[in-house]
């Protein structure tokens, strides 16, 4: 009897709390009186042509806080939905505050609050963010939001000539970057400690990996291992001291599977163009 008694008690409590969903506050455009569109990640100060953010991205998550901070409206998006990269709002005359997050997770970002966000399992993919005042009126309005890029990346390319057949894939542990992001500092704000597995499939030596830094002029530390299908050790190269800067590409090349256990970079380094990143920093190890 007190256990009936008791999963009553819970089914009671239950139905009582309000369940709080990412898209609760999804209105259709004909009743809001704030569109936002997400449409375009432009690459400021350079002069590139804008890139459409669905193109970059699979998910958006949207939060308005207002001025005491208390989040009052949040939005969930994926690719898959018809409104993807238009946000359609309800909002009360006022000031608020608006974060923006479009990324490629598995789940919809938590957006906590204007100095705190976390993704799905701390993975960390290309990520772009926009934080800015949001000034709403009793007159309808539309934004075009240009947002800017939130990580930086390392990539590693293999310059072996054949990868060994047994190796399945590539671990990467980096430290010294953060998987949680603050819109309104726009970077990194815990010390991670961050993980991520790549397959090794047949012709591709080139391996990316995000994070998103604590500064302007960051750097991580990276063990980079190579396993097998047991995921027994096959080899293993530590980067010590690998500089990363948002928005901008660290390329380490160089012959993994021969050579010591252990190898960094020379320091010699050169910038060149990319399409899509500010620049790309180029070292051999």
């Amino acid at each position: 009897m007190k256990k009936l008694l008791f999963v009553a008690l819970a089914l009671l409590v239950a139905a009582c709390e309000k369940a709080v969903f990412e898209d609760e506050d999804v209105v259709s455009p004909k009743d809001a009186n704030v569109i936002l569109r997400m449409m375009v990640y432009e690459q400021t100060p350079f002069t590139r042509a804008a890139t459409d953010i669905t193109e970059l991205c699979s998910r958006l998550n949207v939060a308005i806080f207002d001025a005491d901070g208390t989040k009052v409206k949040a939005v969930a998006q994926k690719e898959s939905d018809a409104s993807f990269g238009s946000v359609a709002l309800s909002l009360a005359a006022g000031t608020y505050k608006l974060v923006v997050i479009a990324h490629s997770g598995d789940g919809s970002a938590t957006i906590t609050s204007t100095e705190k966000v976390t993704f799905p399992n701390n993975k960390v993919t290309d990520t772009f963010y926009y934080y800015g005042d949001l000034v709403v009126t009793d007159a309808m309005q539309t934004h075009d939001l240009n947002l800017t890029r939130a990580v930086a990346m390392f990539r590693l390319v293999l310059t072996d000539e054949v990868i060994p057949s047994n190796v399945t894939k590539m671990k990467f542990y980096y430290t010294g970057g953060s998987s949680t992001f603050s819109p309104a500092d726009g970077y990194g704000c815990v010390n991670s400690k961050q993980t991520e597995m790549r397959d090794v499939t047949p012709g591709v030596k080139t391996f990316d990996i995000f994070t998103m830094p604590h500064t302007e002029e960051d750097v991580l530390k990276i063990t980079v291992t190579a396993l097998d299908a047991n995921e027994n050790t096959v080899k293993e190269q530590v980067f010590e001291d690998v500089p990363i800067t948002r928005n901008q590409v660290t390329s380490y090349s160089g012959i993994f599977f021969g050579g010591g256990s252990s190898q960094q970079s020379d320091g010699n380094f050169h910038f060149t163009a990319d399409p899509d990143w500010d620049s790309v920093n180029d070292y051999s190890f």
